[in-house]
């Protein structure tokens, strides 16, 4: 497969990606897949679904988690509900996530990703320290599978990030980079962050989003790749001087409008591989 496939964020019961079908239609390479509902994670699931890949020929890259009771309405909702953070639903999220690493083992899939959620700030926290804990576990399975855990980025700052994840202290531990989470949590610039944390770097997604008035507090906005902030020219250029080579994965987050998300993914496409020829050369 050539450097940087370009690729979408799908979904086959669950989760913001789009449908299957609406890949296939688009005729990307590759796909990263939200984890469909528990009932669905079988074996009888996963040969069909690989069967529908092998048909659209297309790679899956990276299965990604998600957990009933999460909420992306506002910043402190998320600090609230979402990931392993949240003490009161971190036991049974921690053994769902075990069980679609192993539906992501079924499907031949070597990586597993997730928020993990807002990791404390203070590192002296009882918190922080439950949740290095509890992410070592979870490396610790997935090692087991033979598969990498990605932490998706915009949560924590990237010094922040870092010292997570050195802190965890788990050769199976990378992120998955999101440029425009980075904007719409106020975390910091994409660029720079990108920077910092690139040895860590094994999957990304290709989002835009513009600066909220006050970063960090409210929510930036997301948007159609290339309208936005993050700058995906420079934002490539970055991608090869840190020696990523994966899957260029496009994700828009505006399931509730198939056809305009269907129609900026397309977009997005174009763009992208305008950018990888002028990048890449």
């Amino acid at each position: 497969m050539d450097k940087w496939p370009i690729g979408v964020f799908a979904s086959v019961d669950a989760g913001l990606g789009v449908k299957l079908e609406v890949a296939h239609d688009l005729s990307v390479p590759t796909i990263q897949l939200h984890a469909p509902h528990q009932a669905t994670r079988t074996q009888a699931a996963a040969d069909a679904f690989l069967k529908r890949l092998a048909d659209y020929q297309s790679k899956l890259t990276c299965v990604f988690c998600g957990f009933e009771g999460e909420s992306y309405a506002d910043i402190p909702t998320v600090a609230r509900t979402v990931g392993l953070v949240p003490p009161a639903t971190r036991a049974a999220r921690t053994q769902e996530l075990k069980e679609i690493s192993d539906f992501a083992k079924l499907l031949g899939c070597n990586a597993v990703g997730l928020h993990v959620g807002f990791v404390p700030h203070d590192r002296s926290l009882p918190l922080y320290k439950e949740v290095v804990a509890v992410t070592r576990d979870v490396c610790d399975h997935c090692a087991s599978r033979g598969q990498t855990l990605h932490l998706e980025t915009g949560q924590e700052t990237a010094d922040d990030l870092l010292a997570f994840i050195q802190d965890v202290q788990r050769p199976n531990l990378g992120i998955n980079f999101d440029p425009a989470n980075m904007i719409l949590y106020g975390t910091g610039e994409p660029i720079a962050a990108l920077k910092k944390v690139g040895r860590y770097v094994k999957s990304i997604h290709c989002k835009d989003g513009k600066w909220a008035k006050n970063p960090g507090k409210e929510w930036g906005q997301e948007v159609a790749l290339g309208d936005g902030d993050v700058g995906m020219e420079n934002y490539l250029r970055t991608l090869k001087e840190i020696g990523y080579d994966g899957p260029l994965t496009i994700e828009r987050e505006i399931p509730q409008e198939p056809e305009r998300q269907k129609a900026e993914i397309g977009r997005a496409i174009n763009l992208l591989r305008e950018l990888r020829q002028k990048v890449l050369g």
